[in-house]
């Protein structure tokens, strides 16, 4: 199987969990959506692009571990949208116009909790099952040479260096993982052992996690689930 290996490595990541109300938690390690959303948007896709991101989610496959090991940060963000310079209308990064809809959600104060790592390495390996556009080729160009600057589940989380490791040749996305070498870390904290979610047909783990982690890219919403395997990787140092 070929597979791309990806690192993160940046101040704060944040793999969004099922947001309730105010609340934005995040997952122990990347979602299937978020790692849909961040190849998506190196392709220069956007939401309007729903069929092919379901596509993409439907065939992507990886497995990732911590190799700094990582601390939650939660952040408390309010905003008073009634001041004159935050009514009627708003402008995007590109440029263009962008007004808001109207009713509750557009004015008043509005607080959130919302919750990012901080300070890890993470080590990503994702491969594509079946046929179709993308394929690999296209996925590692664009991770070379990406159409929109990137980010690691929210726009302020932007990563320290290139995401892409390159392309290895395995039994699966947990082999690549397992295969290879850590991260340079410096002086952060390394795992005693290192945590990993990978693929169940790749072999049962201690534990078995439901993550709510696809998205409904249509009518933007978390709908449906997978299950991976949670557990320690033996990984080369």
């Amino acid at each position: 199987m070929d597979v791309l290996l990806l690192r993160f490595d940046a101040p704060l990541m944040s793999f969004g969990a099922v947001v309730v109300d105010q609340n934005h938690p995040i997952w122990r390690f990347p979602g299937a959506a978020m790692l849909t959303g961040l190849l998506g948007n190196a392709l220069g896709w956007d939401h309007r692009d729903a069929d092919r991101l379901h596509a993409l989610q439907d065939r992507l496959r990886f497995a990732a571990r911590w190799d700094a090991e990582p601390e939650r940060l939660p952040d408390y963000q309010t905003v008073d949208l009634g001041q004159d310079f935050l009514t009627d209308t708003g402008w995007t990064t590109r440029g263009h116009r962008e007004d808001r809809k109207g009713g509750s959600a557009g004015t008043g104060t509005h607080i959130r909790y919302r919750d990012h790592w901080a300070n890890g390495v993470a080590t990503v390996a994702l491969a594509l099952d079946g046929d179709g556009e993308p394929n690999l080729d296209a996925l590692e160009q664009a991770l070379r040479f990406p159409a929109r600057p990137l980010f690691l589940g929210r726009k302020p989380c932007l990563p320290a260096g290139p995401l892409l490791l390159g392309r290895r040749e395995a039994e699966g996305v947990r082999a690549a993982l397992a295969a290879e070498p850590l991260a340079d870390i410096g002086p952060r904290r390394r795992p005693e052992r290192i945590p990993a979610l990978w693929p169940l047909d790749e072999g049962p783990g201690p534990h078995a996690e439901e993550r709510y982690d696809l998205r409904d890219w249509r009518n933007n919403i978390h709908r449906g689930s997978r299950r991976y395997a949670v557990g320690l990787l033996e990984a080369t140092a």
